[in-house]
């Protein structure tokens, strides 16, 4: 397990513009407060987590944050060995992702290597330190780098309160295996994958946050940027600036009863030319939709139950799904929760009675049931555990009413195009891999 030793720092940078040749500056004078002096094979670890052109915006990275970090790279530290790597989510092929984020085209300005991690060469690697996730297929471009450069965005978060820097590492994680334990056993994925993504400096995107789905937000000017030297240190400034406190993060009080670090403001320093403070105040009241299903504007009743195995409530899991998926649906098509068939929604096992003789009762989850009497109309069973985004938009939503992104024939034509290619990167791994051996 990594640990760091030092003075654990964060600088709090302001930025109202995405400007290339300010963010530059910013972090060029960062990273000599830090004593950072990047060198060898440097991996750039954005979040691309989502993106499309038409109503997704905020949900990344944003490319000239990348452009600056390159910059600072070549011109200050005379830097070339350098990647920039992702994992998309919600199972899309990670390349319709740089695409429509422009981060596509950005890479290729810089002549930068742009890699998925799904369609790496990747090797099994023991995490000797964690609880649920005991081994990991790491990517190429990931085991081999030397420095490690996490630039996530800074959002609010439908079931972990916030996205900061170790919640970017699920990105780090492949397709298949970005779904193991994402149910009641987030908070403990998240900080075993530490092991393998403890970040050498952390530059957060906190000029335009999100709030909302963190995968299709809504976006608010914050005005900032963090630059740090320790991982959890970063994120308990992030989670104060959002308003919470960092105890109350689940991934982060697990981060620091593993030994990752403090949540003690004592023993930090947080410097710069904004405070905590002051960034707070700017969001104070903002809502962030989708945390809470109940306070949705929408004739679906929801009933969020447990992981049957555990006794918990599987917030990580299938609630985490069904948020996610209507969230997307809203941000495309503002009101259609509002026009929703009614219907009832249950995640896991619902410890009640879910009465809906004259409606739909859709059971998510292989788990999914009612410990009580259960009436419906018609039921409806999704299975996965948990059940994917992807699943609910092709499978669900057209049958509660709701408007899916996926039939959206823009989406759809990307989806195809996108999936062709990275399916036949992924087939001929065995192939480039054999080929880089044979080179002389």
């Amino acid at each position: 397990m990594k640990l760091f030793n030092g003075e654990r720092k964060v600088i709090i940078r302001r930025c109202d513009s995405y400007d290339r040749q300010t963010i530059h500056d910013i972090i060029r004078q960062g990273f000599e407060e830090l004593g950072i002096l990047p060198r060898g094979k440097i991996l750039i670890k954005p979040n691309v987590v989502t993106a499309n052109k038409d109503y997704i915006h905020h949900s990344f990275t944003e490319p000239a944050m990348l452009e600056a970090m390159v910059d600072t790279l070549r011109q200050d530290f005379q830097q070339h060995q350098i990647t920039i790597g992702e994992s998309g989510g919600i199972g899309i092929p990670t390349r319709m992702f740089f695409a429509e984020s422009g981060i596509q085209e950005t890479a290729e300005n810089l002549k930068v290597p742009l890699v998925d991690f799904n369609e790496e060469q990747a090797k099994v690697v023991s995490l000797e330190k964690a609880k649920v996730h005991k081994t990991m297929e790491v990517a190429k471009s990931l085991y081999a780098a030397e420095f490690k450069i996490w630039m996530p965005k800074l959002k609010f978060h439908i079931v972990t309160e916030i996205t900061n820097t170790l919640k970017l590492n699920i990105g780090i994680l492949n397709h298949k295996e970005r779904f193991l334990y994402h149910d009641d056993r987030l908070h403990q994925k998240v900080v075993d994958m530490l092991e393998i993504g403890y970040p050498d400096v952390i530059v957060s995107d906190a000029v335009t946050i999100g709030r909302g789905f963190e995968s299709s937000p809504y976006p608010v000017h914050l005005g900032a940027i963090l630059i740090a030297n320790e991982p959890l240190a970063c994120d308990m400034v992030a989670a104060k600036i959002l308003g919470y406190e960092p105890e109350a993060v689940r991934h982060l009080a697990e981060a620091r009863d593993r030994g990752y670090g403090t949540l003690d403001f004592n023993d930090i320093t947080v410097t710069g030319d904004i405070t905590m403070e002051e960034l707070a105040d700017r969001i104070k009241g903002v809502d962030s939709p989708f945390q809470d299903l109940q306070k949705l504007d929408t004739p679906l009743a929801f009933y969020e139950g447990i992981n049957k195995k555990s006794g918990n409530i599987c917030y990580g899991g299938c609630i985490c799904s069904i948020k996610g998926a209507l969230g997307t649906a809203e941000k495309r098509s503002p009101g259609t929760l509002k026009t929703a068939k009614k219907a009832a929604i249950v995640m896991g096992y619902y410890d009640g009675d879910v009465l809906h003789p004259e409606d739909t009762v859709v059971m998510v989850g292989d788990c999914a049931g009612v410990s009580g009497r259960l009436a419906a109309k018609k039921i409806i069973r999704i299975k996965g555990c948990p059940v994917k985004v992807k699943d609910l938009m092709i499978f669900l939503l057209v049958r509660i009413g709701v408007k899916s992104p996926v039939f959206d024939l823009r989406n759809l034509r990307l989806l195809i195009y996108y999936s062709l290619v990275s399916g036949w990167m992924k087939l001929t791994i065995p192939f480039r891999k054999k080929a880089r051996l044979e080179k002389p």
